[in-house]
């Protein structure tokens, strides 16, 4: 490398305090920096005169991505304070496919308003079931509502969320929890009569979601939960398929 490795690292937190908030911006931050500014960060020196010569917005992305396990997130990350809610999905990073080597997969966690909190990379030869406690240990999730998908519908991530981290969840059941997702199933779906109706529009289609809540008790499912458990399905426009996720919430008494 050209640069130095912590000069490199200098500039991007740099920008990141400046404000920047994605490679580009941190390229463009380092590209307009005075002379004196990157002396201070130890940036490289070419020629008789003695110029510093920022890195590119190239440069540092690889930087990154090599120092730190959650790339841009772990500069970027935004503080929990405040928030509500928590969504924790994996996702492929766009353009980590080199080769045979298959794209690098993150986990990360996002607020309600959809800043980025953290993330992690999913280690190779394994999935996002065995980082979602890492992904969360470091954060106060006092009565902070975590949602995930289906993968994540796990009793170990609900005894953590609940026993340790004091949170509540709203997690999807699908077939992958069969005994679950039966009894779910079974509840009185039909008699609830208020519901609510979300339509949105994107991936080419419109989509109208109704939503109903119940609550459960006497499951008498080995599936840890607060004090008041509720339960809640959403169903398609037109008709509900026979295997409709229905999504078990957990909200505590306030």
């Amino acid at each position: 490398m050209r640069h130095p490795f912590v000069a490199v690292l200098l500039v991007a937190a740099s920008a990141v305090v400046a404000g920047a908030r994605s490679y580009a911006a941190i390229g463009q931050w380092s590209a307009n920096a005075p002379q004196h500014s990157l002396a201070r960060l130890g940036t490289r020196v070419v020629g008789a005169l003695g110029v510093r010569v920022a890195p590119s917005a190239a440069t540092i992305r690889r930087v990154i991505d090599l120092a730190c396990p959650g790339g841009l997130a772990d500069l970027t990350g935004s503080d929990l304070a405040g928030s509500d809610s928590v969504a924790v999905d994996g996702k492929a990073a766009r353009g980590s496919r080199r080769g045979q080597t298959p794209a690098a997969h993150l986990l990360a966690a996002m607020t309600g308003d959809g800043r980025t909190v953290t993330q992690l990379r999913v280690p190779d030869k394994t999935n996002e079931i065995t980082c979602f406690a890492a992904l969360l240990k470091p954060y106060d999730l006092t009565r902070v509502t975590v949602t995930a998908d289906a993968l994540h519908t796990q009793r170990d991530h609900v005894r953590f969320l609940v026993e340790e981290k004091k949170a509540h969840y709203l997690l999807v059941v699908k077939a992958n929890q069969p005994e679950l997702h039966r009894h779910l199933r079974a509840l009185p779906w039909k008699e609830v009569t208020t519901r609510r109706y979300d339509r949105e529009i994107g991936h080419g289609r419109r989509e109208t979601r109704a939503t109903r809540a119940l609550t459960v008790t006497g499951l008498g499912l080995d599936f840890p939960t607060p004090p008041r458990p509720c339960a809640s399905c959403a169903t398609a426009p037109i008709s509900p398929p026979a295997d409709a996720a229905a999504r078990p919430s957990t909200r505590s008494p306030i």
